[in-house]
């Protein structure tokens, strides 16, 4: 069984539905065009059981599946307008939740403790942290979370681009994950987005003495319209705060943290020079 046909037992109602109902359309524009599964697939490029499994909502659709299909089919872009929700169909319910909070983020803080930042990893940085991933992961599993990551990062460029800061302990800037050409590309890269004139990354130096968070990692989001919002996450257990009393709590350490780190300007520094001892 594929990836694509696996996850279909994590897929929540949203997705469900999304897959349903182009698999449902898929079938009916073959109809209509009076073709098979077999001649649909051997027009296309695919196999007769791929097409029937898109048709049932047991697969996934590609987005070359649906280009293909809407040219094949003479579906107008019906099929290929899709892509999109497809795409996010693909990916983990929440790792849709939190792609959703922060593309409605005007400010956003993080500060991570154990690994990059993800809105901040490398695609072969991400890929490396999946496959340490325990219980293991299949490649096609892998590839679908390197994916999500990947399209988070938007929120890096796509128009109106928020304010976003960072604090980054010592310790992950050290740490070579996937090896040390990966985490030497990950450290080029974390420069080249600090230079960002709406981004700000700072280093928690491992030698402080003083550390207001370290309870863990935190997420703080300020929507364009509604109050502040929190994201949380603990190995696979994830929630969203919205209550106040916690939200002064961790916005009050965030605060902290970021006076008790080194300085932006301090920051870029140290990870040139933590890059040029790798």
């Amino acid at each position: 069984m594929s990836g694509d046909e696996a996850a279909e037992r994590e897929w929540d109602d949203e997705a469900g539905e999304v897959v349903r109902t182009v698999g449902k359309l898929v079938k009916l524009l073959r109809e209509r065009a009076g073709l098979t599964q077999a001649e649909l697939g051997a027009a296309i490029g695919y196999g007769e059981d791929q097409v029937s499994s898109v048709e049932r909502a047991r697969r996934i659709p590609k987005p070359e599946f649906l280009d293909a299909a809407d040219q094949t089919l003479g579906a107008g872009g019906i099929l290929a307008a899709l892509k999109d929700d497809v795409a996010q169909a693909r990916y983990p319910k929440k790792v849709r939740d939190l792609a959703r909070l922060e593309a409605e983020a005007e400010e956003l803080g993080a500060y991570a403790s154990t690994v990059i930042h993800g809105l901040l990893q490398t695609e072969e940085y991400t890929r490396a942290l999946f496959r340490v991933h325990r219980p293991t992961l299949d490649e096609d599993t892998i590839e679908r979370n390197v994916s999500a990551r990947r399209a988070r990062q938007e929120i890096l460029t796509r128009p109106p681009v928020p304010f976003l800061s960072f604090v980054q302990e010592e310790v992950t800037l050290r740490r070579p994950i996937g090896g040390k050409e990966v985490l030497r590309e990950q450290l080029g890269h974390l420069l080249d987005v600090a230079r960002l004139r709406h981004v700000e990354i700072q280093v928690m130096p491992t030698s402080r003495e003083e550390h207001a968070a370290l309870g863990g990692s935190i997420l703080l989001l300020e929507p364009r319209t509604g109050p502040r919002i929190a994201y949380t996450e603990v190995h696979q257990f994830s929630r969203v705060v919205t209550d106040q009393q916690n939200l002064r709590i961790l916005a009050s350490r965030y605060g902290s943290v970021r006076a008790q780190a080194l300085t932006p300007r301090e920051s870029l520094a140290f990870i040139e020079k933590v890059l040029g001892e790798t």
